[in-house]
This record gives structure tokens, C-alpha cells and sequence, in this order.
């Protein structure tokens, strides 16, 4: 079972963690912004165990970050979506992106860019586009990965 509360009720960073401050939660918001969205496509990707991946889909569901939608003809397949919630977590990925491509990339530097969906411009660290000048939200942006770390990716999760 996961750890729901954190000692201080009233700090709202550590409500937050008790929400989303599990090893894999973040990790699966980032795939379902990556368009994976059908739980054999993340289990593949994160390569996480499958009771572990769906304990965290069922609390996210909880929450109100993801939503559930039955896809094809069977009615216990599910894709999930993000809801207005889910998506308000974008900025602390992409927070989480830089810091990583700042502190933890290394030499190989880092395994994406966010480029603007609108003007192929590439995503600054305050979230705006270094070519327009617009502010960018997870609606206007997409990620561009390194080729050379593609097979990489796909058999473990690279740090969003």
C-alpha cells in the first residue's frame, strides 16, 4: 500500500508527494503525455511490474489525474487519458527534465529536447519557446528524442 500522508498536513508539497511523489507516478504521466496510453504499451516502456503499474493507474484514477476510457471490444481494456489535474503536472516534469539535464545527463548530455508544436522552436528552462517567444503548455509541446539513445528508451525508461 502506499504512503497517502506525510507528516505535516498542512505543507502542501508534502500533500503533493503523498499524491504523486511515488517512484513510477510521474514516470506514467509522462508516458501518457507521450501518447503511450494503453497499459501493455507503459508496462513495456517502464518496464515496471504489473501489479505496481496498476496500483498506480488505479490511484491516479482516484486522484482525478487520469481518467479511464474502454478501448476496441473488450470492456476491461482501458487507455488513459489525462484530465485538467494530470495535465497540470507538465511543469514539474519538465522542472524535473532540466534539473536532470542539468545534474544528471553527463557527458552523453541530454536524451530529449521539447520542441513547440506550432513553429518547431525548441522549449527554454521557463517554458518558453526560444523561437516565437510563446509561453508553452504540455498542449503546444512535443518531445524530439536522440536518436543515438532511441534503442535505450525502448528497453528502460529514460528520465523524462
Amino acid at each position: 500500500m502506499l504512503k497517502r500522508d506525510y507528516d505535516d498536513p498542512y505543507c502542501s508539497v508534502a500533500g503533493t508527494l503523498g499524491v504523486v511523489g511515488e517512484r513510477w507516478t510521474l514516470l506514467i504521466v509522462r508516458e501518457i503525455l507521450q501518447g503511450r496510453r494503453r497499459f501493455s504499451e507503459m508496462q513495456r516502456t517502464l518496464g515496471v511490474a504489473r501489479n505496481v503499474l496498476a496500483a498506480r493507474l488505479e490511484r491516479l484514477a482516484q486522484e482525478g489525474i487520469l481518467e479511464r476510457r474502454p478501448y476496441g471490444d473488450h470492456a476491461q481494456r482501458h487507455e488513459y487519458f489525462l484530465t485538467e489535474k494530470g495535465l497540470d503536472l507538465w511543469p514539474v516534469l519538465i522542472a524535473l527534465l532540466h534539473w536532470g539535464d542539468k545534474h544528471v545527463a553527463g557527458e552523453k548530455g541530454p536524451a530529449m529536447t521539447v520542441l513547440h508544436k506550432r513553429c518547431g522552436g525548441e522549449m527554454d528552462e521557463h517554458r518558453i519557446c526560444t523561437r516565437c517567444g510563446e509561453r508553452m503548455t504540455a498542449r503546444d509541446a512535443e518531445a524530439l528524442w536522440r536518436e543515438d539513445l532511441a534503442p535505450v528508451r525502448e528497453r528502460a525508461a529514460v528520465p523524462a
